[in-house]
């Protein structure tokens, strides 16, 4: 058992909760018994990337329903709880007890209740005759969200009160500061319990990583010296989970690197996150409903809402979502081709299987097309799911392609990578904000921001003035770069500013003929860019840590040599950096990292935090 799979731990804690906390039996006959499952906006956000609607019902749920909405009394059903310790939730929980609204009750809390709430809630059910059918109150310490193997989020509601916003605020008070803090420290904490090891955690001094850190080790400490209710030890993990290897856990604050977050992308998982709308692994996709012109005066067409799960079920998203764009065009194609020949296959069984008459020749191929054509029509589901996923993925590819079109973001991705990582650049910066035809007035916002962050040298007072007309032109809101201006003076080390390597992408020419030749997707004009590996900020420091390399980066983190590595960035995180820890890992063995954040943001959100701090 790998304890680097923390989607498959939370889906096991998850699924022995649904059990009434008691291990489910693999292939028992038994129907499972029926229950309802009630939980918080939390809740659902840690369920349903993890649990399909079908996985739940085939361990017995009938009904899943948010604990605030109007629920009627199911008084022979038993009902499992999965919410947030919070005053609201225990209120409405103790009045579910009052009402007598189902017939036992299994407490789950997202994160430690605190003794008084549980007396609250025994008290309830004193009050309302109840105290036989609360069946269980348990704490599963499960307050973040798994969205890959590899890959967790904090939180998704209220995600704003642990934003890089709420933590870089000028006017913070140190008491809401604190209550950040406990907040992120909170569901790491529930993260090392459901993984059942004790990280050895590394930070950066004088950061609000530091501050995680120290909290973080504070509340493992205080938790293994109490050994009879420890959570890391005996039975309270189920037997075979507590690993004594430990992991390392380097905690980064998001001000080492502003620049990738605001980094156009190349690769399928970034794009998709970037520029179309994709949150918890669930893809929202606006389908134009053909180009035909509706008659004068009529009302214009409703765009078709679409929604695609990306999950880790979907073996062409896994293996795909860290390709650069061009290369997941080429392979969506060549899936469609494939699969048209097993659909022709079928079909030509098919019509030599509707021979009349009694010629020797038809019946000698009978025989034969027989077994054929049973395996054929066995692949059949298989085909179909085949089919399915190449339909969303050659929607959600044709969308993400839209956005490159318009928006150019071929160029941007190029350019900016050729600032970050100081090649020579072939088109002045002042060209490419005032080109009319290239990105939206954030696209431009973005590739000047990392001009500024990743200049050794601030632009002088004069150069300054003139960006600044040409990104007011067109139609730039400068709030940002106010906020980076401040931010750039204030971390001005004494070191040149992060590095990002030193290798623009290679254009490969035009794309591959099967690109050109009766392709879904017209690439025309959109160059083929490849990535070239090389290891942004968080990776490098991780690479520092782990091979022990000397560095002023991370001389100031302690030493020693984990197999399994944690890499949690405070302040937010993104799916470029993510990406970038996989590829490297890739390539050191017998290791694996886990990348977490505080949230996940792409570069709109990014930038709208930014502006909001530039314009106090």
């Amino acid at each position: 058992w790998r304890s680097s799979k923390v989607l498959s731990s939370l889906r096991l804690a998850l699924k022995r909760m649904l059990n009434f906390n008691v291990p489910p039996v693999k292939n028992s006959a038994g129907e499972p018994v029926w229950k309802v499952l009630i939980y918080d906006r939390f809740g659902q956000d840690i369920i349903s990337p993890l649990l399909s609607v079908k996985e739940l019902r085939d361990m017995g749920i009938t009904l899943h329903l948010l604990l605030h909405s109007d629920r009627d009394a199911i008084p022979d059903v038993p009902a499992v709880y999965f919410v947030m310790p919070t005053e609201e939730n225990i209120d409405r929980m103790c009045q579910d007890l009052r009402n007598q609204l189902y017939e036992s009750y299994y407490l789950n809390f997202i994160s430690a209740i605190s003794r008084s709430k549980l007396e609250d809630i025994a008290n309830a059910a004193i009050g309302a005759n109840a105290v036989t059918q609360v069946a269980k109150v348990f704490d599963q310490y499960l307050n973040f969200i798994t969205l890959e193997d590899d890959m967790f989020v904090l939180c998704n509601q209220n995600k704003e009160l642990v934003s890089y916003r709420a933590i870089n605020r000028p006017d913070i008070t140190d008491t809401e500061m604190e209550t950040i803090m406990d907040t992120i420290v909170d569901s790491l904490f529930c993260f090392f319990v459901t993984l059942g090891a004790i990280p050895i955690i590394r930070c950066s001094r004088g950061t609000a990583a530091e501050m995680v850190a120290v909290k973080l080790d504070k509340k493992l400490r205080e938790n293994l010296r109490d050994a009879r209710n420890s959570l890391f030890t005996g039975d309270a993990l189920g037997a075979g989970q507590f690993s004594f290897q430990r992991p390392l856990l380097v905690l980064v604050d998001r001000n080492i690197d502003l620049a990738t977050p605001l980094h156009h992308t190349w690769t399928y998982q970034a794009l998709v996150h970037d520029v179309l709308d994709f949150h918890l692994n669930r893809v929202n996709l606006e389908e134009s409903t053909g180009t035909e012109s509706s008659p004068a005066g009529a009302r214009p067409k409703k765009k078709n809402k679409k929604s695609y799960d990306l999950t880790s079920s979907d073996k062409f998203w896994q293996k795909h979502k860290g390709s650069p764009f061009p290369e997941v065009a080429e392979s969506v194609q060549e899936e469609l081709e494939s699969y048209r020949a097993q659909e022709d296959e079928v079909k030509r069984l098919k019509s030599i299987m509707g021979i009349e008459g009694e010629d020797e020749g038809a019946i000698s191929m009978l025989s034969d097309n027989t077994a054929k054509l049973t395996s054929a029509v066995s692949s059949l589901p298989e085909l179909l799911e085949k089919k399915r996923l190449i339909d969303l993925h050659t929607n959600v590819a044709t969308a993400v392609l839209e956005h490159i079109k318009s928006r150019k973001l071929d160029v941007y991705f190029e350019y900016e990578e050729k600032i970050m990582s100081k090649s020579t650049l072939d088109k002045s910066l002042l060209d490419m904000i005032s080109d009319p035809d290239a990105g939206t007035p954030e696209d431009k916002m973005r590739l000047f921001l990392i001009y500024y962050i990743s200049s050794a040298q601030a632009p002088s007072e004069i150069d300054l003035e003139q960006y600044k007309k040409a990104l007011t032109d067109a139609g730039c809101n400068l709030a940002p770069l106010s906020y980076i201006k401040q931010w750039k003076a204030f971390t001005k080390m004494a070191s040149a500013p992060t590095s990002y390597g030193n290798t623009a992408p290679k254009p490969l020419g035009l794309f591959s003929r099967v690109m050109n030749t009766g392709s879904q997707f017209v690439m025309e004009g959109v160059k083929n860019l490849v990535l070239k590996q090389q290891n942004l900020p968080v990776t490098r420091i991780l690479d520092n840590l782990m091979e022990m390399k000397s560095n002023p980066e991370t001389d100031d983190y302690r030493y020693f040599d984990p197999k399994m590595l944690r890499v949690f960035v405070v302040g937010g995180g993104n799916y470029i950096e993510y990406q970038n820890l996989i590829d490297y890992i890739k390539g050191k063995q017998g290791k694996h990292v886990l990348y977490g954040c505080s949230e996940l943001f792409n570069a709109t959100q990014f930038i709208k935090q930014l502006s909001q701090l530039g314009q106090k």
